[in-house]
């Protein structure tokens, strides 16, 4: 069974947005998370979603997934204090439900990711058969430093060509990720930053997949830009053919 788990719980803080958390957003008329979901919702090989909510908009979340038509959605989760525990709350749910193998795929997904393409899903599904998991990757394009916190003084310039950019969707057996998840708890760590460094952290072998730069996550207003830069080159290339 192959699950997507969409993590939908940040409130937009750098967005700026008042009216609506960030996913909310709307281009088009249509919301930044239902076009993620749309994605997820056509995949062939995408059984069903769990989706994890902004505490307070679980409604109006089933509001606009009632209204665009989407079936695959079976869990809206209430998120919790940090993106690791929004997570953590989504996997307990899929893992709590009988009916789900505990060798089930999950790709963990941002749900202001939009972008993301069925041949992306297609390879961390394949990518988690062939190596038990799977993180989205793009090429670093300009120089990495380290630099040292107490001063911001450079402490080396890492080599751009052996270096990655982690994106989403990151894939795991759903067994594998759950039982990471409870050995944070366990060890009273909350403070991951994904769950590829989670993974990692408990020993996991982590298997690279190259994503498309495009696959943004909108996180600022000139994210949004982009993103409806991109969807209107998407519709008039339709509108003429190309």
């Amino acid at each position: 069974m192959n699950i997507a788990l969409i993590f939908a719980g940040g409130t937009g803080v750098r967005m700026n947005s008042v009216a609506k958390p960030k996913q909310f957003l709307e281009l088009h008329g249509k919301a930044i998370i239902i076009y993620t979901l749309e994605i997820f919702e056509r995949h062939p090989d995408i059984d069903a979603i769990a989706v994890v909510c902004l505490g307070g908009w679980e409604d109006y979340l089933a509001g606009l997934i009632e209204k665009a038509g989407i079936k695959k959605v079976r869990w809206i989760v209430k998120g919790g204090a940090s993106g690791q525990m929004s997570i953590y709350n989504g996997l307990s749910a899929i893992y709590g439900d009988a009916s789900v193998p505990r060798d089930s795929i999950v790709l963990i997904h941002d749900g202001v990711r939009p972008l993301v393409t069925e041949q992306l899903i297609t390879d961390n599904i394949e990518s988690v058969k062939k190596h038990g998991s799977a993180v989205t990757v793009t090429p670093a394009i300009e120089t990495v430093i380290n630099i040292d916190p107490n001063n911001e003084a450079v402490v080396d310039v890492l080599d751009r060509n052996v270096c990655r950019l982690a994106k989403a969707p990151q894939s795991f057996v759903l067994s594998d990720i759950m039982a990471a998840h409870k050995q944070a708890l366990h060890d009273g760590r909350r403070d991951f930053i994904d769950s590829a460094t989670l993974m990692k952290h408990y020993g996991h072998s982590i298997h690279t997949v190259a994503g498309a730069v495009e696959n943004i996550k909108i996180t600022t207003p000139l994210d949004f830009y982009i993103f409806r830069a991109i969807m209107d080159i998407k519709e008039n290339a339709q509108i003429m053919g190309l």
